[in-house]
């Protein structure tokens, strides 16, 4: 089981990420990058909390993490862009079961 995190919006200007940038979780704890050489400390900061349930099969609307699927959850990063000047970057963990998915 592995763990997808997608940037679905970002309010501001995200000075990491783009929309559509993906991550992923593998078996719980490995954090592989994809098309980046790089991860936001700030989205890591949201994810840390819901990471291991999510990765244990835990149901994201059992975590307040989403209001209708099993097999997804949103988070967003810390950064309140409106007193940074940075960016809010929204994230949609999709929970994988194989590399087929």
């Amino acid at each position: 089981m592995y763990l997808v995190i997608k940037v679905i919006k970002i309010k501001g200007k995200c000075p990491v990420y783009e929309v559509n940038d993906r991550f992923v979780i593998e078996d719980g704890y490995k954090l592989k990058p994809l098309k980046k050489d790089f991860i936001c400390m700030h989205s890591l900061a949201s994810i840390l909390p819901y990471y291991v349930a999510l990765s244990n099969n835990v149901e994201p609307k059992k975590l307040g993490l989403s209001s209708n699927g099993r097999d997804s959850a949103y988070v967003q990063c810390l950064d309140p862009c409106s007193y940074t000047g940075g960016g809010t970057v929204t994230f949609k963990i999709m929970v994988k079961n194989n590399a087929k998915e």
